[in-house]
């Protein structure tokens, strides 16, 4: 009897809402049939599962050490079932977790090659910054991310470099600092910054840049679009640091110059990199998008 999956499948769905009632009107059975599954579960194991607290059931000890393990076994079937299947052909969900520049500026074409190779995965992608993004891998709202910061390090999340990117420092084409060789951090100073939202990797990068060589930063406006921050620079209203990726095009086509600091500042290197946590199960069509990522 314990080897009948939907007991466990009521078991947890009871547990996740402390109530026979809702658990019945999300599995579509009656309440009389969930608790008739649950005494087995209760016969079976020689346990009492949920115990009654003021009107209400919650579990017993028990019943804690129980889910713990009905979860693993049902996670584990799962991982079986889609394993097999995509051995035939890989299938599914993909979550993905990325920040704007990187799924507007870098995805599009590997993305594009992966869903003509595997057209039945579909890809999830969300935008966060990079805090929230390693924080979601850990709770297990992604299968992996892509970043771009300064090299990370985590003893749950494994971290793939797959390369440099520079951190450039762009102005409208007739800023006084554009005609100069090079520029020093001290040039900066009174400058107005074009900065993104708080808590993005790129801001806290040149923040800290600013704060450790004594400069004061002034903000001219806070966005958290990089195409709003690009449109605003290009109207004289400030400089910004942007990831070289974003703003190649406008500086070919001369809607944007650079302004060359020097790169005494190793700070300002930021590092795509790709992250997953070391306990995820990694499945084909996972893999195939890693490796399609590590092969650019």
């Amino acid at each position: 009897m314990w080897m009948n999956m939907d007991y466990l499948q009521t078991f947890r769905e009871v547990a996740k809402w402390n109530s026979f009632t809702k658990a019945g009107e999300m599995l579509g059975y009656a309440q009389s049939s969930l608790i008739t599954q649950i005494k087995k579960l209760e016969e079976e194991f020689g346990v009492v599962l949920f115990e009654r607290w003021g009107g209400k059931i919650k579990l017993t000890q028990a019943g804690v050490q129980l889910l713990e393990y009905a979860n693993k076994i049902i996670s584990l079937l799962e991982e079986a079932k889609q394993n097999l299947l995509e051995q035939m052909e890989p299938s599914g969900i993909l979550s993905i977790g990325t920040i704007e520049s990187i799924a507007g500026f870098y995805l599009p074409p590997y993305l594009q090659a992966f869903k003509n190779k595997h057209p039945k995965v579909n890809l999830l992608l969300q935008q966060g910054i990079c805090k929230d993004l390693l924080k979601g891998i850990k709770e297990g709202k992604y299968d992996l991310a892509i970043i771009l910061d300064q090299k990370q390090e985590d003893p749950d999340l494994n971290f793939i470099t797959i390369k440099e990117e520079q951190l450039v420092l762009v102005a409208k084409p007739d800023h006084h600092l554009v005609q100069f060789s090079n520029v020093s951090i001290k040039d900066l100073n009174g400058e107005k910054l074009i900065v993104t939202e708080q808590r993005c990797s790129y801001r806290e990068i040149i923040e800290n840049l600013y704060r450790s060589h004594a400069i004061r930063l002034e903000y001219s406006i806070e966005l958290e679009s990089i195409e709003a921050i690009k449109r605003c620079v290009s109207y004289g209203l400030g400089i910004a640091f942007l990831p070289l990726m974003t703003v190649d095009e406008e500086m070919k086509k001369g809607e944007l110059a650079y302004i060359p600091l020097s790169y005494l500042y190793p700070e300002i290197k930021v590092y795509l990199q790709l992250v997953y946590h070391k306990k995820k199960w990694i499945s084909q069509s996972m893999q195939q998008l890693i490796n399609l990522l590590l092969e650019s």
